[in-house]
C-alpha cells in the first residue's frame, strides 16, 4: 500500500504571505546562523503532524477531521510576536506566535487529537502552542551563531499583522524535494459553527 507523508493544518489566506515575508526578511539581514526559511506561501498552521500513513486510511481521517470540526466556527485571528523554540537564547525553530480566538484553536485541536486516537494516532504529549514556523536554524550552527539568532528574533519589531478567519481544517501531504517541502490538500473540512 502507498505510504503519504501527512499532517493536519489551517491554511493561511493569500494576503498573510508577504507579511510573513517582511518579517523572515527582516532576520535574513540580521541573520547570524544558518537557517532553511520556509517559502511564505508554504507557512500554515501545523495541528497534528501525522508521519508516513497507509493511503488507505485517508478517508478516514478525513471523517475524523470533519467530526472534530462539527461546532467549531470561523476561528479571527492574527499574527503575534517573534518567538523560538525551544528557546530564543538556543533557537532550532523561529517562529511567529498566534493570537486571537486561540481557545478555540485549542478545542479544535484536542477534537483532532481524541478524533484520531481510534485510528491509531496518540495523543500529542506536548502542550499546543499555536504557531508558524518561519525557519529551521541548521544543525551546523554554532551556540554562539544561535544565540546571536535568538537576539535577533527578540528585538524584530513586529507591525500591525493582517487579521484573519481561520475557516477550515485540512489533511495536507507533505512531499520532500530538494529544494523544499511541496504541500497538497488531500481533504478540508469546514469550520462553520454549530
Amino acid at each position: 500500500m502507498e505510504s503519504i507523508r501527512a499532517f493536519i493544518a489551517v491554511e493561511l489566506p493569500g494576503e498573510v504571505a508577504p507579511f510573513l515575508a517582511r518579517l523572515q526578511d527582516d532576520l535574513k539581514k540580521r541573520e547570524q546562523a544558518p537557517v532553511k526559511w520556509v517559502h511564505p506561501q508554504s507557512i500554515h498552521l501545523t495541528l497534528k503532524f501525522l508521519g508516513n500513513i497507509d493511503a488507505g486510511k485517508v478517508d478516514a481521517i478525513a471523517a475524523a477531521i470533519s467530526e472534530a470540526a462539527k461546532g467549531i466556527g470561523p476561528l479571527p485571528l492574527r499574527l503575534g510576536a517573534p518567538g523560538a523554540f525551544p528557546n530564543v537564547r538556543a533557537p532550532r525553530v523561529i517562529c511567529v506566535g498566534l493570537e486571537g480566538n486561540t481557545e478555540g484553536l485549542s478545542a479544535l485541536h484536542r477534537n483532532i487529537e481524541r478524533a484520531l486516537v481510534p485510528l491509531g494516532f496518540p495523543p500529542e504529549k506536548r502542550r499546543f502552542s499555536p504557531h508558524l514556523t518561519l525557519g529551521r536554524v541548521r544543525d551546523q550552527a554554532a551556540p554562539n551563531e544561535r544565540r546571536l539568532l535568538g537576539e535577533a528574533v527578540s528585538s524584530l519589531k513586529v507591525e500591525t499583522s493582517p487579521a484573519f478567519e481561520a475557516r477550515a481544517v485540512s489533511l495536507m501531504r507533505s512531499t520532500l524535494t530538494r529544494e523544499g517541502a511541496l504541500y497538497d490538500r488531500l481533504a478540508s473540512a469546514a469550520l462553520e459553527g454549530g
